[in-house]
């Protein structure tokens, strides 16, 4: 854990200052905090579950079969819930720290997932990117690309399609709807009470034709998230591309009309770098909203953004790709899920690949 030391920020607006580190052997790949704050858990590339306590103390809990890359914690606070690219979803007793449930959701990897706010719901998405033409367009899917289970019990309750991969997934606040979004930019919104899908639409600013190097379509919808007041939904990704294989699109967030699929808003020109943006989230107040990934060529690659104009009020150089980040309940601090490379293990031991960053929001 390392001593509190000053993250550079400009003289006006949002200020962090890093106050703990903590360093772990492998890339963190997702990242839960508990509402009081006090208590972490990072799901890794090795597969790991890892519960970190704010006095540095760290412990294991079951582990997947492969990458583990998504997390849910119930508002209980007693029980959480982990994907991997094993397919699997996992229920974790955290008084107990035994599996309570597992539930093979996939016959591929579990991309993302997420929770409903009131503790209810889970959805997880997946598919494979498998050449369907001579256009090189994704095959049709090999099961529902989009499921929904019920917490209490595991049991599927919904499943949906798509246009595999699908890679990022969220509900409405109030649990009533749910979106996901794939590789080719491709939005589908679905109302969770009649089973049907209200609205679809597909944004070719954030996937990009491999011409360069190879032959395939790079990119899509990293992460998604409606509003604080449900109207709106939120996508982050990479802008189109002149070397796919570089990663030199724009680090681009955009912000539609779900209903109409309206464009509303987006990242402002001179704002902005290159590089892939995977995480996107709200402040709990609403007026901030955050967005972090990997930077190729510029200033930043973690950046606070202000709800109404959309402005960027705050960036900094995080050194090393943000895979998630997330605020703690009372807005006060913020957490990043870091990645340091593309790490793979020696002589079956893994280096410290992977960091998680608390920071103070002033």
């Amino acid at each position: 854990m390392a001593d509190p030391t000053p993250t550079p920020a400009p003289a006006a607006g949002p200020k962090l200052t890093r106050l703990k580190e903590f360093k772990l052997a492998t890339p963190v790949l997702a990242l839960e905090v508990s509402v009081d704050g006090q208590t972490l858990f990072a799901a890794c590339q090795d597969g790991s579950i890892l519960h970190i306590r704010d006095g540095g103390e760290i412990s294991p809990l079951e582990r997947h079969d492969s990458y583990a890359s998504g997390l849910a914690l119930l508002p209980d606070q007693k029980t959480l819930i982990s994907g991997g690219y094993d397919g699997q979803l996992i229920w974790h007793d955290l008084t107990t720290g035994k599996v309570i449930r597992r539930v093979k959701a996939h016959d591929f990897w579990s991309w993302d997932m997420a929770v409903s706010r009131d503790g209810t719901r889970v959805a997880s998405v997946t598919g494979r990117y498998e050449v369907g033409g001579y256009k090189y367009e994704p095959a049709p899917e090999q099961e529902p690309s989009v499921k929904v289970f019920d917490t209490a019990t595991g049991e599927l309750q919904r499943s949906f399609p798509h246009v595999p991969p699908t890679q990022a997934v969220g509900f409405s606040p109030d649990g009533r709807y749910l979106a996901a979004g794939n590789l080719m930019g491709e939005v589908r919104v679905w109302d969770l009470t009649t089973g049907t899908q209200v609205s679809t639409w597909t944004n070719a600013d954030l996937t990009s034709w491999g011409v360069i190097k190879s032959h395939h379509y790079l990119g899509g919808i990293f992460a998604l998230t409606f509003s604080p007041d449900g109207q709106e939904l939120y996508v982050c990704g990479m802008g189109p591309m002149v070397d796919p294989m570089a990663g030199n699109g724009v680090q681009r967030w955009q912000r539609f009309n779900w209903r109409t699929g309206e464009r509303l808003d987006q990242t402002h020109e001179g704002e902005s770098g290159q590089g892939l943006m995977e995480t996107l989230e709200f402040h709990p107040q609403g007026a901030l909203f955050a967005m972090g990934g990997r930077l190729f060529q510029g200033t930043w690659n973690l950046a606070l953004f202000e709800t109404k104009s959309g402005k960027n009020l705050f960036s900094v150089d995080a050194k090393h790709r943000i895979t998630q980040l997330c605020f703690s309940a009372d807005g006060t601090r913020l957490f990043l899920a870091k990645a340091k490379g593309q790490d793979k293990p020696k002589d079956g031991r893994w280096s410290e690949a992977g960091l998680v960053e608390i920071h103070e929001i002033s």
